[in-house]
């Protein structure tokens, strides 16, 4: 926002808050938001948008990582939002199988992985669901495992161990971004590649990250803010892709696992940490 000249408390004021991983705190949230009488609210992810759309349907509303924009309802489609909601969508449901990709590059025998998901977010579901179609076509099956809160994750790890999980797909949640460490901790604990859409996982210890960079996601959400401001209608403004996708490898991980990272992935990885 700064570069498109705003100085918060001389042409801008943000009024910031955070469910801090609670999803069950968003809706009221939200509606303290609209009480407040904002002019845009920008919604984080997911659950975020879903609490802001049920608060307000006049009020702009700007998502700044939204997996599946259509199929939660948020807009009629990406080229013509048609409500008051549009932003950036990071289509994490076509990533999800690349992800699975990736991994059976890494580990060929894979057979069963963990795909660790929040049923308050509901984009989760269709990730789901493409992602069991990728791994039939593979011979693999995926082990969902549903958690809402930090102890259950260290649940999900248990029980995901003891149904012989060979690795963890941890798609992006405000949950799960908040607990990246737990997340890392317990895959390395567990002796389990994992693979991410956030960057941060890999370098907290995680096996790789493929996804978009949300940092630019939320640098495009910005202008989006700023046209609105400037009076354009949010119906109007179709809803943005990402169009780079990063992939980052941790080498030492993989030393740790005793995986040995294919010549191909090496080229293809953005960076490599070692």
């Amino acid at each position: 926002m700064r570069e498109l000249g705003y100085v918060e408390d001389k042409n801008l004021v943000i009024v910031w808050r955070s469910a801090e991983g609670k999803p069950e705190r968003l809706p009221v949230l939200a509606a303290e938001l609209v009480r407040l009488n904002v002019d845009i609210i920008v919604a984080g992810d997911t659950p975020a948008t879903s609490a802001a759309q049920k608060a307000t349907t006049t009020i702009p509303i700007v998502m700044g990582s939204n997996a599946d924009p259509v199929g939660s309802g948020f807009v009629k489609s990406l080229a013509q939002p048609s409500s008051n909601i549009t932003g950036i969508s990071i289509i994490t449901g076509d990533i999800s199988p690349k992800q699975l990709e990736m991994l059976l590059s890494m580990v060929p025998k894979l057979s069963r992985v963990a795909f660790l998901l929040n049923p308050a977010n509901t984009a989760h579901a269709g990730n789901l669901k493409g992602l069991q179609a990728a791994a039939q076509e593979n011979g693999v099956k995926i082990l969902p495992m549903r958690v809402r809160t930090p102890g259950e994750i260290e649940n999900a790890f248990s029980v995901m161990t003891h149904q012989n999980a060979g690795a963890v797909i941890v798609p992006p949640d405000a949950l799960f971004v908040q607990q990246y460490r737990q997340i890392v901790e317990l895959a390395a604990k567990n002796s389990l590649p994992s693979v991410s859409a956030i960057r941060e996982f890999v370098d907290a210890g995680g096996l790789m990250s493929y996804g978009p960079n949300l940092t630019e996601n939320y640098r495009r959400a910005a202008t989006y803010v700023d046209k609105i401001l400037k009076g354009a209608k949010p119906g109007d403004l179709p809803v943005e892709q990402p169009t780079k996708f990063e992939l980052l490898i941790n080498g030492k991980t993989a030393k740790a696992l005793g995986i040995t990272i294919p010549q191909s992935m090496l080229l293809r990885a953005d960076r490599v940490i070692e």
